[in-house]
C-alpha cells in the first residue's frame, strides 16, 4: 500500500510548474472585447446627444426623429416589412419543414441539403436575382409574358419593385431559419405522445394539429423571431429593391444620414431604437426557447413517427419543388445566365453566349483585383482571429478557470444584438477621427467583421467544449501544465472539426457582410459586396452575376474543403459518426 502511494505521488512530487497565464489572458481579452463592442456603442450614445455643428449636448436628434415624418414613415415600413417576412418565412418553412421530417416524401435528405445550403447565398445577391427575374421592364419574366402573349413594352406580370416585391424577395432568403429550427424540433418530438393519439382514434391530422404542431411551436416561433430580426436589421436588399421603388426602411434611411451633407448625430440617434428593438426581439426568441413547455422535445424519443402521404404525394412534391425553384432553382439560375449573355433579355444559344462579362470583371475592371484581394484577406483574417479568441473565451467561461469570466461570455454574445448597419456607424463615429485615424484603412473593416462574427464563433465553440469532459484537462493539469498549455495540447486536437466548422462558418459570413460594410469602405478598401452593390446602381448586371459566381463559388468550395480534407477533419467526422 505504501509503494502504490509513493509510485501515485512520484508524478506530482516530480512535476514541472508552469507558469499559469489564464489572469493575464483575461484580462487582455476583458480589454479586447471592450474595445470592440463597448467602444463603438459608447461613441454611438455620445454622438446621439451631439449636434452635428458641435454645440454640445443637445435633445435635438431623438425630437427629430420623432418629427420627422421621413423617418418615422421608415420605422413604419421596415417593422411592417419584417413582420410580413416574418409570417410569409414561417407559412412557407413549417409545412415543408413537416414533409422532410416527418413524411416519406422522396428525396428528403437531398431537400434539407439544398435549404441549408441556401445560407450560403447572400441576401443582396438574390436580391439582384429576383430583379433579373421580376423587374417589370427588363425581368426574364415578364419579357416571355409579353413575348408570349404579344403584349406592348409597358405591359408586366410581376414588379419586383413594390413592397409586397421587398418582402416576397427577403422571405426567401430567411425562411430557411425557421426551417432549420422547425425541422430539427420534430427530428425529436416523442413519437410516443403521437402514438398514444393514434391509440386514442385520432387520425393523422388530428394528431398533427393536436399533437404536433404545439410541441414545435416555440420552435415555429422562435425561427420566426430571426427572420423577422434578419429583415429588420438587413440592408443590401431593400438598398436593391425599396430605393428604386421610391421608399426607404430604417437601415437605408440611416446609410442617408450619411450622404453629403452628412448628419452623423441624428444617425447615431435613428439607430439606438433599432438596437434596442433588436435586443427586445432576441430576449423574446430566448425566452420562447428556454419555456419548460420546449425542453420535451430534449427528451428521450423513439424512431420519429413517418407519415405516409398516399395520394397526397404529388401535390407534397409540387409543393417543395415549387417553394426550391423560386428560393434557389429560378435565382441561381438566372444569374448563371446573366453571366454568360449579353443582355438579360437575350435568349440562350449559341450566337448569344458570351464571355464578355469575364473579361470585363477579371481583365478590364480595376476594381476587381483589390476587391477580391480584400474581400478573402478579411475572411482569412477575420475567421482565424475570431476562432482563436473564441476557443480562448470558451474554454475561461465554460470551465470557470478564472473568477468573473462569465463576463467574457457576456461581451462574445452581446454583438448578436446589435444590428450591422448600427455597429457601422457606431464604428465610424469611433474611429473616423484624428486621434485614431483607421477609417479608409483594412483595419476598421477587420474590426467590423470580428465585432460581427464573434458570436457566431463563440457559440459554435462554446457548444463544443461542452461535449469535452475535463477529466482530461485535469490530468494535464495534475502534472504540472498551465490552463492554457492543457488547452492547446490536448483540448484543441479534441476540438479540430469543431474549430475547422466555426473557421468556415465565420469566413463564409465575413465575405458576404454588407450592412456594416458599405458605411465604412473607401475606394480603397472596396470589397466584393460593395463592388456588387456599386455596379447594381449602374445597373451593369452581368458583371455583377459575375462576381456573385465567384463569392459562391469560394463559399462552396470553403465548406467543400473543410468536410472533404481529412488533415482538416473530414476524416476524423466520418469515424466518429
Amino acid at each position: 500500500m505504501t509503494s502504490d502511494i509513493q509510485v501515485q505521488a512520484l508524478p506530482v512530487q516530480g512535476r514541472r510548474r508552469s507558469i499559469d497565464f489564464s489572469w493575464p489572458t483575461f484580462a487582455l481579452l476583458t480589454l479586447v472585447l471592450s474595445v470592440l463592442v463597448l467602444l463603438p456603442l459608447f461613441w454611438l450614445v455620445y454622438y446621439s446627444f451631439r449636434s452635428d455643428t458641435g454645440a454640445g449636448a443637445t435633445f435635438a436628434n431623438y425630437i427629430a426623429l420623432v418629427a420627422d415624418p421621413t423617418l418615422l414613415r421608415a420605422y413604419g415600413l421596415a417593422i411592417g416589412m419584417a413582420l410580413a417576412v416574418g409570417v410569409l418565412a414561417c407559412i412557407i418553412a413549417t409545412p415543408m419543414a413537416w414533409l422532410v421530417a416527418r413524411t416519406d416524401l422522396p428525396g428528403r435528405r437531398t431537400i434539407r441539403m439544398l435549404v441549408t445550403a441556401s445560407f450560403v447565398t447572400p441576401p443582396f445577391l438574390g436580391a439582384i436575382a429576383y430583379e433579373i427575374l421580376a423587374a417589370p421592364n427588363s425581368g426574364i419574366v415578364n419579357i416571355m409574358y409579353r413575348s408570349v402573349f404579344g403584349l406592348e413594352a409597358s405591359e408586366y406580370l410581376v414588379n419586383i419593385y413594390t413592397f409586397s416585391g421587398l418582402v416576397f424577395a427577403i422571405a426567401c432568403f430567411t425562411f430557411p431559419y425557421v426551417f432549420t429550427l422547425v425541422a430539427n424540433a420534430l427530428d425529436k418530438v416523442p413519437s410516443d405522445l403521437e402514438d398514444a393519439s393514434s391509440i386514442l382514434g385520432g387520425k393523422s391530422m388530428t394528431t398533427l394539429r393536436k399533437v404536433t404542431i404545439p410541441l414545435v411551436l416555440p420552435a415555429m416561433l422562435a425561427g420566426t423571431l430571426i427572420a423577422i430580426l434578419q429583415a429588420l436589421t438587413m440592408f443590401g436588399s431593400p438598398a436593391i429593391l425599396a430605393l428604386p421603388a421610391g421608399f426607404h426602411v430604417i437601415t437605408t434611411k440611416i446609410w442617408s444620414l450619411f450622404q453629403f451633407p452628412p448628419r452623423l448625430g441624428l444617425a447615431a440617434a435613428a439607430a439606438l431604437p433599432l438596437l434596442i428593438i433588436t435586443v427586445i426581439l432576441l430576449r423574446a426568441q430566448k425566452s420562447i426557447l428556454g419555456r419548460k413547455g420546449y425542453t420535451v422535445l430534449g427528451g428521450k424519443s423513439g424512431t420519429p413517427r413517418i407519415t405516409e402521404l398516399g395520394p397526397w404525394k404529388w401535390p407534397a412534391i409540387a409543393f417543395v419543388f415549387c417553394v426550391l425553384s423560386l428560393t434557389i432553382i429560378l435565382p441561381y439560375l438566372a444569374i448563371i445566365k446573366t453571366a454568360f449573355t449579353g443582355t438579360v433579355g437575350d435568349p440562350i444559344n449559341l450566337s448569344t453566349l458570351t464571355l464578355s462579362h469575364w473579361r470585363f470583371v477579371l481583365f478590364e475592371f480595376s476594381a476587381t483585383q483589390l476587391a477580391l484581394r480584400n474581400t478573402f484577406l478579411l475572411g482569412f483574417l477575420t475567421a482565424t482571429a475570431v476562432t482563436a479568441i473564441a476557443l480562448i473565451v470558451s474554454y475561461l467561461v465554460i470551465r470557470r478557470s478564472v473568477p468573473g469570466s462569465g463576463f467574457l461570455g457576456v461581451l462574445a454574445t452581446a454583438p448578436v444584438a446589435i444590428p450591422g448597419i448600427v455597429l457601422g456607424v457606431g464604428l465610424f463615429l469611433s474611429y473616423a477621427n484624428p486621434t485614431f485615424q483607421l477609417y479608409g484603412t483594412i483595419w476598421i473593416l477587420l474590426i467590423a467583421f470580428m465585432t460581427i462574427e464573434l458570436p457566431a464563433g463563440y457559440q459554435q465553440m462554446s457548444s463544443a467544449f461542452s461535449g469535452v469532459h475535463p477529466e482530461l484537462e485535469e490530468a494535464g493539469r495534475i502534472v504540472g501544465a498551465s490552463r492554457l498549455r492543457t488547452l492547446w495540447d490536448i483540448t484543441a486536437p479534441l476540438l479540430r472539426t469543431s474549430v475547422v466548422a466555426a473557421w468556415c462558418f465565420v469566413f463564409v459570413g465575413t465575405i458576404r457582410e454588407l450592412s456594416a460594410t458599405i458605411l465604412l469602405t473607401t475606394a480603397n478598401t472596396k470589397l466584393v459586396s460593395v463592388i456588387i452593390y456599386d455596379l447594381n446602381e449602374s445597373g451593369d448586371l452581368g458583371a455583377i452575376c459575375v462576381l456573385g459566381i465567384i463569392l459562391l463559388a469560394a463559399s462552396f468550395a470553403v465548406v467543400f474543403i473543410a468536410n472533404r480534407v481529412p488533415v482538416l477533419g473530414g476524416s476524423q467526422m466520418n469515424t466518429r459518426g
